[in-house]
């Protein structure tokens, strides 16, 4: 699934861009005065003065928005950018993003027109116009920094406005038993309107939330600290930034932060407000953990408390050499004195500290702690020097030899978590100095016995080659930036994993029941961390998962298992979604920002499918680390593709990803330059006549809009469709040949002037092939399913509808149309969401899709081809209730006669009907003859069109064995883009 969060869905809604512009951009006085328009209240003649000195685009709105869901978080960012002057002014949309999340989508409307971004496999020396974070290197997944900046800049024309919007998702880790989730405020300007929305909704109840004040250091990550740079400063309780609100629920919590134009110049007058951080913590009970499922993928959440410390053995290696000289190698100490000070008793320790020379406090051995050793120590790390070259090869394989040879001693603890701690701030200047050898010298020196982390400070080293050594043994890599505080994040650090609960973790599930499962093997677990597993069912239909965790705590086995109850846990997820979606739409609205307020309605409709992205988020970090551990170029090859298809089908940008839009052309003159435009093709065209569905009532119908430039879209090309919201026909004529309900399938012979019918009983998040003449007309049809329980009294035990339809077209170039029960994405010239409650008309070339708001989706290929998607939705749907679409085939004269697919194949078939003579006491049974096969039949009566209409069938049981080519497996689909061909050939005999 390709996530398009385009948050343009509002451009296409009655009342859309067309009004928007009109409204809102206004005449030239009104654009001239805006100063003095934005805030109800006085504005100091100081704050004033600045803005209308400004000569830069002025930013009317920035508006954020965040939804976490279980962790999950996905955050919108709208900014509304107003060049107030008569010649085309650049404008600079920047933000900073955590390090940890991905870029899921950008956007830029400028002159009325839309310009989409698309996420391409990154190539090397090709030159792109990019928008992507400063920091991300183009080569290798090399580690990134605290916090990224996204930066996109575009000519505005003159006395006209630009709106950008930026999408990011994150999975939020726990550290030292808090979540945080950090929002950077730093628009580099005074913003007329300037908002913060963020809601939390978890499946556990919500505790230790927080709001810390805003934080303006250049560097986030002292704050992952217990003790961070502001804790010992302000130890009385921390107030939140002025404006804040916080609405605190058991399972929801609401934050909001919006400072009118004074309150923000109080701040500071430069734009740079700082770092919005939201902390807190969810109840867990004791057991396996948390287990949530939704739409055929699951997570699990698995996070001890209470169980007893388990002894380490912790080597400490320093480097001492000649960059390290004042500040660093101050902070460096303060922190290793308040780290030693730390250390329990069974704990076990050494020093090492290298430059030209290593050092060794206490050669051949790990000491206990006790009151003596730490004294000692203490003095060690006082009387170290700066001096010399950087030997990182020898220091490491010193610290590993000593911590090899006593982990050989028949009396050490064989529970014990062992830990190497190395920390430098520069490359290899002295022994060996390629980072191959040293990786490979470390792999030999540990054989996998234990563990290093480490610790790079500032810009000249070689995070590559830290990151690599740490995961190739089973370590972490943290970065310090030069100008942060060294002392207490190396201090938070340390806490991070001086407290190791469980070791030699494994977490299992039935056998056969999951796939895709992302790691599951760990190798220790530190207390307020948190371990997160994600996967797929293989079978819905199954009523428990069996989970086992396997551990050791200290001289201790634990073995934790239980039955997972997989329906349960799908309606309690489903609960808590629509929770978050409702707290969404009733979020906080900035008047007169229609499309600002879009955002929270677009970022409820991916939480549906939140479970499925915290999987494909995990599964690109896992491909990404397994890329950097890669020995050999064939097995990084491997998983360099396995992550860049993963990044392209969640349009996430990665350090294999490029995120290309096309910027607007302006003209000397200031204005925008035109772009050609199509026709649209209008509703309906080119269907059968065999029968019509309702139309839409005449007061639903969309008047026409005065267009201005509001219905264009543009295209990576500069080549544009064409959207209009115009009177829909009363009536749309299609076909009996249909997939609709749980699924009924219907097909209609009208040579032979009979009319079959059939179920398929599929599992919730298979694709169904209905379609498939790819090799010829290229055309292909993919449903899939979800799963809802059956309702009372029913004989099945689940229900099967189709929630997802896509059309894909190969001819002339390739396009596709993905349509939901919400929104239709169309990806042809140009790349559009499209809200399913609106009704518009869009031509995009090969392909065009007319909607009629909240009933049906035509979509015409060519003028042979047009399918009709119904859209079943429900208000206050009951528990056994899902929306879903119903899928039937307009006109098939474009599609060859190799046609294949559920529906596909009888399109030019023709049938017999016969009976099979009756024998003894049985009564003669009537037979179908497809294809020299002989299919028992029934008479039945189905309800299609929504029920307005009922046709008499012949139904043929067993799903539809005999009736389909091949078996219901065959017609499996990989994905929602799967082109495959029929593997049995065609359907002819």
């Amino acid at each position: 699934m390709m996530l398009l969060l385009t948050l343009l869905i509002i451009c296409f809604s009655p009342g859309g861009l067309g009004q928007l512009e009109e409204s809102q951009f206004g005449n030239d006085a009104e654009l001239a005065d805006f100063d003095l328009d934005i805030a109800p209240r006085r504005v100091p003649r100081q704050v004033k003065t600045m803005l209308t000195k400004e000569t830069k685009p002025h930013i009317q709105e920035l508006s954020i928005k965040t939804t976490i869901i279980s962790r999950y978080a996905f955050t919108a960012v709208y900014c509304a950018m107003l060049n107030r002057h008569s010649a085309a002014t650049e404008g600079v949309f920047q933000f900073q993003i955590p390090a940890n999340a991905y870029v899921s989508n950008f956007t830029m409307i400028i002159g009325g027109r839309v310009y989409q971004s698309e996420v391409r496999p990154k190539e090397k020396r090709v030159k792109q116009e990019n928008g992507k974070p400063k920091n991300k290197e183009s080569g290798d997944a090399s580690p990134e920094p605290e916090v990224e900046v996204f930066r996109m800049a575009a000519s505005i024309p003159g006395r006209n406005r630009a709106i950008f919007l930026l999408t990011y998702e994150e999975l939020l880790q726990r550290r030292l038993g808090y979540y945080e989730h950090m929002t950077s405020l730093r628009p580099l300007q005074l913003v007329s309107r300037l908002s913060l929305d963020v809601t939390i909704v978890d499946h556990s109840t919500i505790t230790n939330l927080e709001v810390l004040p805003l934080r303006n250091g250049k560097s986030t990550a002292a704050a992952n600290s217990a003790a961070g740079p502001n804790a010992p400063k302000t130890p009385a309780k921390l107030e939140p930034p002025v404006t804040t609100v916080i609405k605190n629920e058991k399972n929801v919590c609401k934050i909001t932060f919006s400072p009118n134009i004074v309150q923000q110049a109080k701040i500071t007058t430069s734009g740079v407000l700082g770092d919005f951080v939201i902390r807190y913590d969810v109840q867990r009970d004791m057991g396996i953990g948390d287990i949530q499922v939704l739409n055929g993928h699951f997570v699990h959440y698995f996070a001890p408390k209470d169980l007893p410390v388990v002894p380490k053995n912790v080597v400490f290696v320093i480097d001492t050499s000649a960059s390290m000289l004042g500040t660093k190698i101050r902070q460096t100490k303060d922190a290793l004195f308040t780290i030693l000070r730390d250390l329990r008793p069974g704990d076990r320790f050494n020093i090492i500290s290298f430059s030209n020379k290593i050092k060794v406090w206490q050669p051949n051995r790990l000491v206990e702690v006790t009151p003596l050793t730490v004294r000692d120590a203490k003095k060690f790390i006082f009387t170290l020097a700066t001096t010399g070259g950087t030997n990182i090869d020898g220091a490491i394989q010193t610290g590993s030899s000593l911590l090899r040879d006593y982990l050989l001693r028949p009396d050490t603890s064989p529970n014990s978590v062992s830990l190497v701690i190395f920390l430098t701030d520069g490359r290899p200047t002295v022994g060996e100095m390629q980072s191959t050898a040293i990786l490979g010298n470390t792999r030999s020196a540990v054989q996998e016995k234990f563990c290093i982390f480490t610790i790079g400070i500032g810009n000249d080293v070689d995070y590559r080659l830290l990151e690599r050594m740490a995961l190739e043994n089973c370590g972490m890599m943290r970065r310090i930036n030069e100008d942060a505080d060294a002392s207490s994040m190396l201090k938070g650090f340390y806490d991070e994993i001086g407290t190791p609960l469980l070791s030699d973790i494994r977490i299992n599930y039935t056998e056969d029941s999951v796939r895709y499962v992302t790691q599951h093997l760990f190798t220790n677990y530190f207390n307020g961390s948190e371990i997160v597993i994600a996967g797929k069912l293989t079978n819905q239909s199954t009523e428990s998962l069996h989970v086992q965790v396997t551990a050791s705590n200290n001289d201790k086995s634990i073995i934790l298992e239980t039955d997972v109850p997989l329906r349960h846990r799908q309606i309690e997820t489903e609960k808590h979604v629509k929770k978050a979606t409702a707290a969404m739409a009733g979020g906080a609205r900035v008047p007169g920002s229609a499309v600002a307020q879009g955002l929270g309605n677009a970022l409820g409709v991916i939480a549906d499918d939140f479970v499925e992205r915290v999987w494909g988020f995990l599964s690109v970090k896992e491909g990404l680390r397994s890329r950097l551990r890669s020995q050999t170029s064939k097995e990084r090859e491997g998983h360099t593709q396995q992550a860049t298809n993963l990044s392209l089908n969640y349009h996430f940008l990665t350090p294999l990803t490029n995120l290309v839009v096309e910027k607007p052309e302006v003209l000397a003159d200031g204005t925008m330059a035109p772009a050609p435009t199509m026709p649209p093709a209008s509703a309906g065209e080119g269907v059968s006549t065999a029968n019509e569905l309702p139309g839409v009532p005449e007061e639903e119908k969309p008047q026409k809009t005065n267009g201005k430039q509001g219905g264009q879209i543009s295209s990576m090309r500069n080549t544009i469709g064409k959207v209009e919201r115009r009177p829909a026909k009363k009536s749309v004529t299609i076909s009996k040949t249909s997939a609709d309900g749980d699924p009924h399938f219907v097909v209609e012979f009208p040579l032979s002037k009979l009319t079959v019918c059939f179920n398929i009983n599929g599992e919730p998040g298979h694709i169904l092939r209905l379609v498939s003449d790819h090799k010829h007309s290229g055309v292909t049809v993919n449903g899939k399913l979800i799963g809802a329980p059956a309702p009372p009294g029913s004989h099945k035990q689940q229900r099967t509808y189709f929630s997802t339809i896509t059309i894909v077209v190969d001819h002339p170039k390739r396009a596709y149309i993905e349509v939901t029960p919400k929104k239709v994405i169309l990806d042809g010239r140009d790349r559009m969401v499209l809200p399913c409650h609106s009704t518009v008309t869009v031509d995009s070339g090969a392909l065009s899709v007319s909607i009629v708001g909240n009933s049906n989706v035509t979509v015409a290929v060519g003028g042979n081809i047009s399918f009709v998607i119904l859209l079943h939705q429900y208000k206050n749907p009951a528990p056994y209730q899902r929306d879903h679409l119903g899928f039937y085939i307009g006109r098939s004269k474009g599609l060859s006669h190799n046609c294949h697919g559920l529906l596909g194949q009888f399109l030019y078939e023709e049938v017999g009907l016969a009976e099979l003579p009756a024998q003894g006491d049985t009564k003669p049974s009537p037979i179908l003859k497809v294809k020299d096969r002989s299919v028992p039949v029934v008479q039945k009566n189905r309800k299609i069109y929504s029920g307005t209409q009922s046709v008499d069938c012949w139904f043929a049981r067993n799903n539809a064995a005999k009736l389909i080519d091949g078996q219901y497996e065959d017609y499996l689909m990989s994905h929602m883009f799967d082109t495959g061909n029929w593997p049995h050939g065609t359907n002819r005999v």
